[in-house]
């Protein structure tokens, strides 16, 4: 059988100034090298979300390996691509898990994922019938920095919470990541929150803060956990879980269509005519993982960073890589391994993690020079980051918006009516 990518150059060295393009590889050996490297390079924060929201990590790896494949395939082999957690689902899910009134919590976030798949997988298509344009005119960079930033730092009491579980622990474990991302060079640079948890969970087994009996009891190879979504129909309060998950459509756009342009920046502008494919790639991956109990899907920054250091964006890396994660995913041992982290290691991480995510915005408006001498920037940015921070929440009937909800339909509205009145009035 003929494989879809061409050996560049020699297949072991790539010329200064040169890059290996998606449809290009290096040998064999080499590729498989660099799609172990990208495996670790999304391990440190795909698995965090699961552990975050009681979710199996074995199934939610499982099914990022298989969202992964289904990712490429779907996009023809043309955009290189890890599809990893998505931290955008962390609140919302919580929020499910702990809702009151729901007969299954798991299979109501569960039902959450899911639409929020079908939604993304929708807003592809109509992407690949009538290009992106709408989107950054719905979402100009004021409205999507504001979006991501609330999501971060609606987080924090989750993170302060674990922290305080454990101070010392969480305290070593922050300072590990902190240090090890300017300690290190290369792709140990980008694995500072892996090494802050191996070091972290280190200095929890020492002082006794580990139970490893699931450890010893689990199976080498097995199926991992699936579960069911919840039935809407059966449980009509699962609609109202709805307001908390649908904000997660944003974000998993504005990634998205930030990573296509960032690959394509790099490699071959004609990859932008995939946001599309790659829209609806990642929302039929999220779609699938939301069916069977995994974690919802998104591209991967940290994967981006192992190219550009490497040079190397040829997707036979990432088919190597989603095998390797299915592969992990049908290890119940491993699974068992990732539930034992305790929430000391968990409070110092998502300490710096949630941070990060809420950085993630405010760099959006940066990278795009938003002007906050302009009332409209000012208002929406500052109104929503408050309602997402403060998480304001909000109940009509049976449905209620929490935070995020709320601060992404003020960053929204805010803007677009703050625009329409400042040009109908001139003072724009």
């Amino acid at each position: 059988m003929n494989l879809p990518w061409t050996l560049h150059g020699d297949g072991k060295h790539v010329k200064p100034g040169e890059v290996v393009a998606p449809g290009e590889r290096l040998s064999w050996p080499r590729t498989i090298g660099l799609g172990a490297q990208h495996v670790v390079a999304m391990f440190g924060a795909t698995f965090l979300v699961p552990i975050l929201t009681g979710f199996p990590p074995a199934t939610t790896l499982f099914f990022s390996g298989l969202g992964t494949i289904l990712f490429l395939v779907i996009t023809r082999n043309r955009v290189p691509s890890y599809l990893g957690s998505s931290f955008a689902f962390i609140a919302p899910i919580a929020a499910a898990m702990g809702a009151q009134g729901i007969d299954d919590p798991m299979g109501a976030a569960l039902f959450g994922i899911v639409v929020v798949g079908v939604l993304l997988a929708v807003v592809g298509l109509v992407v690949q019938w009538v290009g992106s344009r709408w989107i950054d005119v719905l979402m100009p960079p004021v409205v999507a920095g504001a979006i991501v930033a609330l999501i971060g730092f609606n987080l924090a009491p989750a993170a302060r919470d674990n922290f305080m579980l454990a101070p010392l622990t969480a305290t070593i474990t922050l300072a590990t990541v902190i240090v090890a991302s300017v300690a290190f060079r290369g792709i140990l640079g980008r694995m500072s929150i892996l090494i802050g948890v191996v070091v972290g969970y280190v200095v929890a087994a020492i002082q006794g803060e580990i139970d490893f009996s699931a450890i010893e009891q689990a199976a080498w190879v097995g199926l991992p956990t699936f579960h069911l979504p919840a039935n809407p129909f059966a449980d009509a309060a699962l609609w109202g879980l709805l307001p908390a998950f649908l904000p997660v459509v944003l974000v998993l756009i504005a990634e998205n269509v930030g990573h296509i342009k960032a690959v394509a920046q790099m490699t071959d502008p004609a990859v932008n005519r995939s946001i599309g494919r790659a829209l609806f790639a990642d929302g039929f991956a999220t779609t699938i993982a939301g069916f069977f109990g995994g974690s919802g899907t998104t591209t991967y920054g940290e994967n981006i960073g192992v190219m550009a250091a490497t040079r190397v964006y040829s997707t036979a890396a990432y088919w190597i890589a989603g095998i390797v994660a299915l592969l992990l995913g049908l290890s119940p041992k491993f699974g068992a391994v990732i539930n034992t982290i305790p929430p000391g290691v968990l409070g110092g991480v998502t300490t710096a993690l949630y941070g990060l995510i809420g950085i993630i915005g405010v760099k959006i408006w940066l990278d795009n020079r938003v002007d906050f001498t302009k009332p409209v920037n000012q208002f929406t940015a500052a109104t929503a980051l408050i309602i997402g921070i403060a998480d304001f929440t909000f109940a009509i009937g049976g449905v209620s918006f929490n935070g995020i909800a709320l601060g992404t339909i003020a960053a929204i509205v805010i803007y677009h009516v703050m625009n329409g009145i400042a040009k109908a009035r001139g003072t724009a």
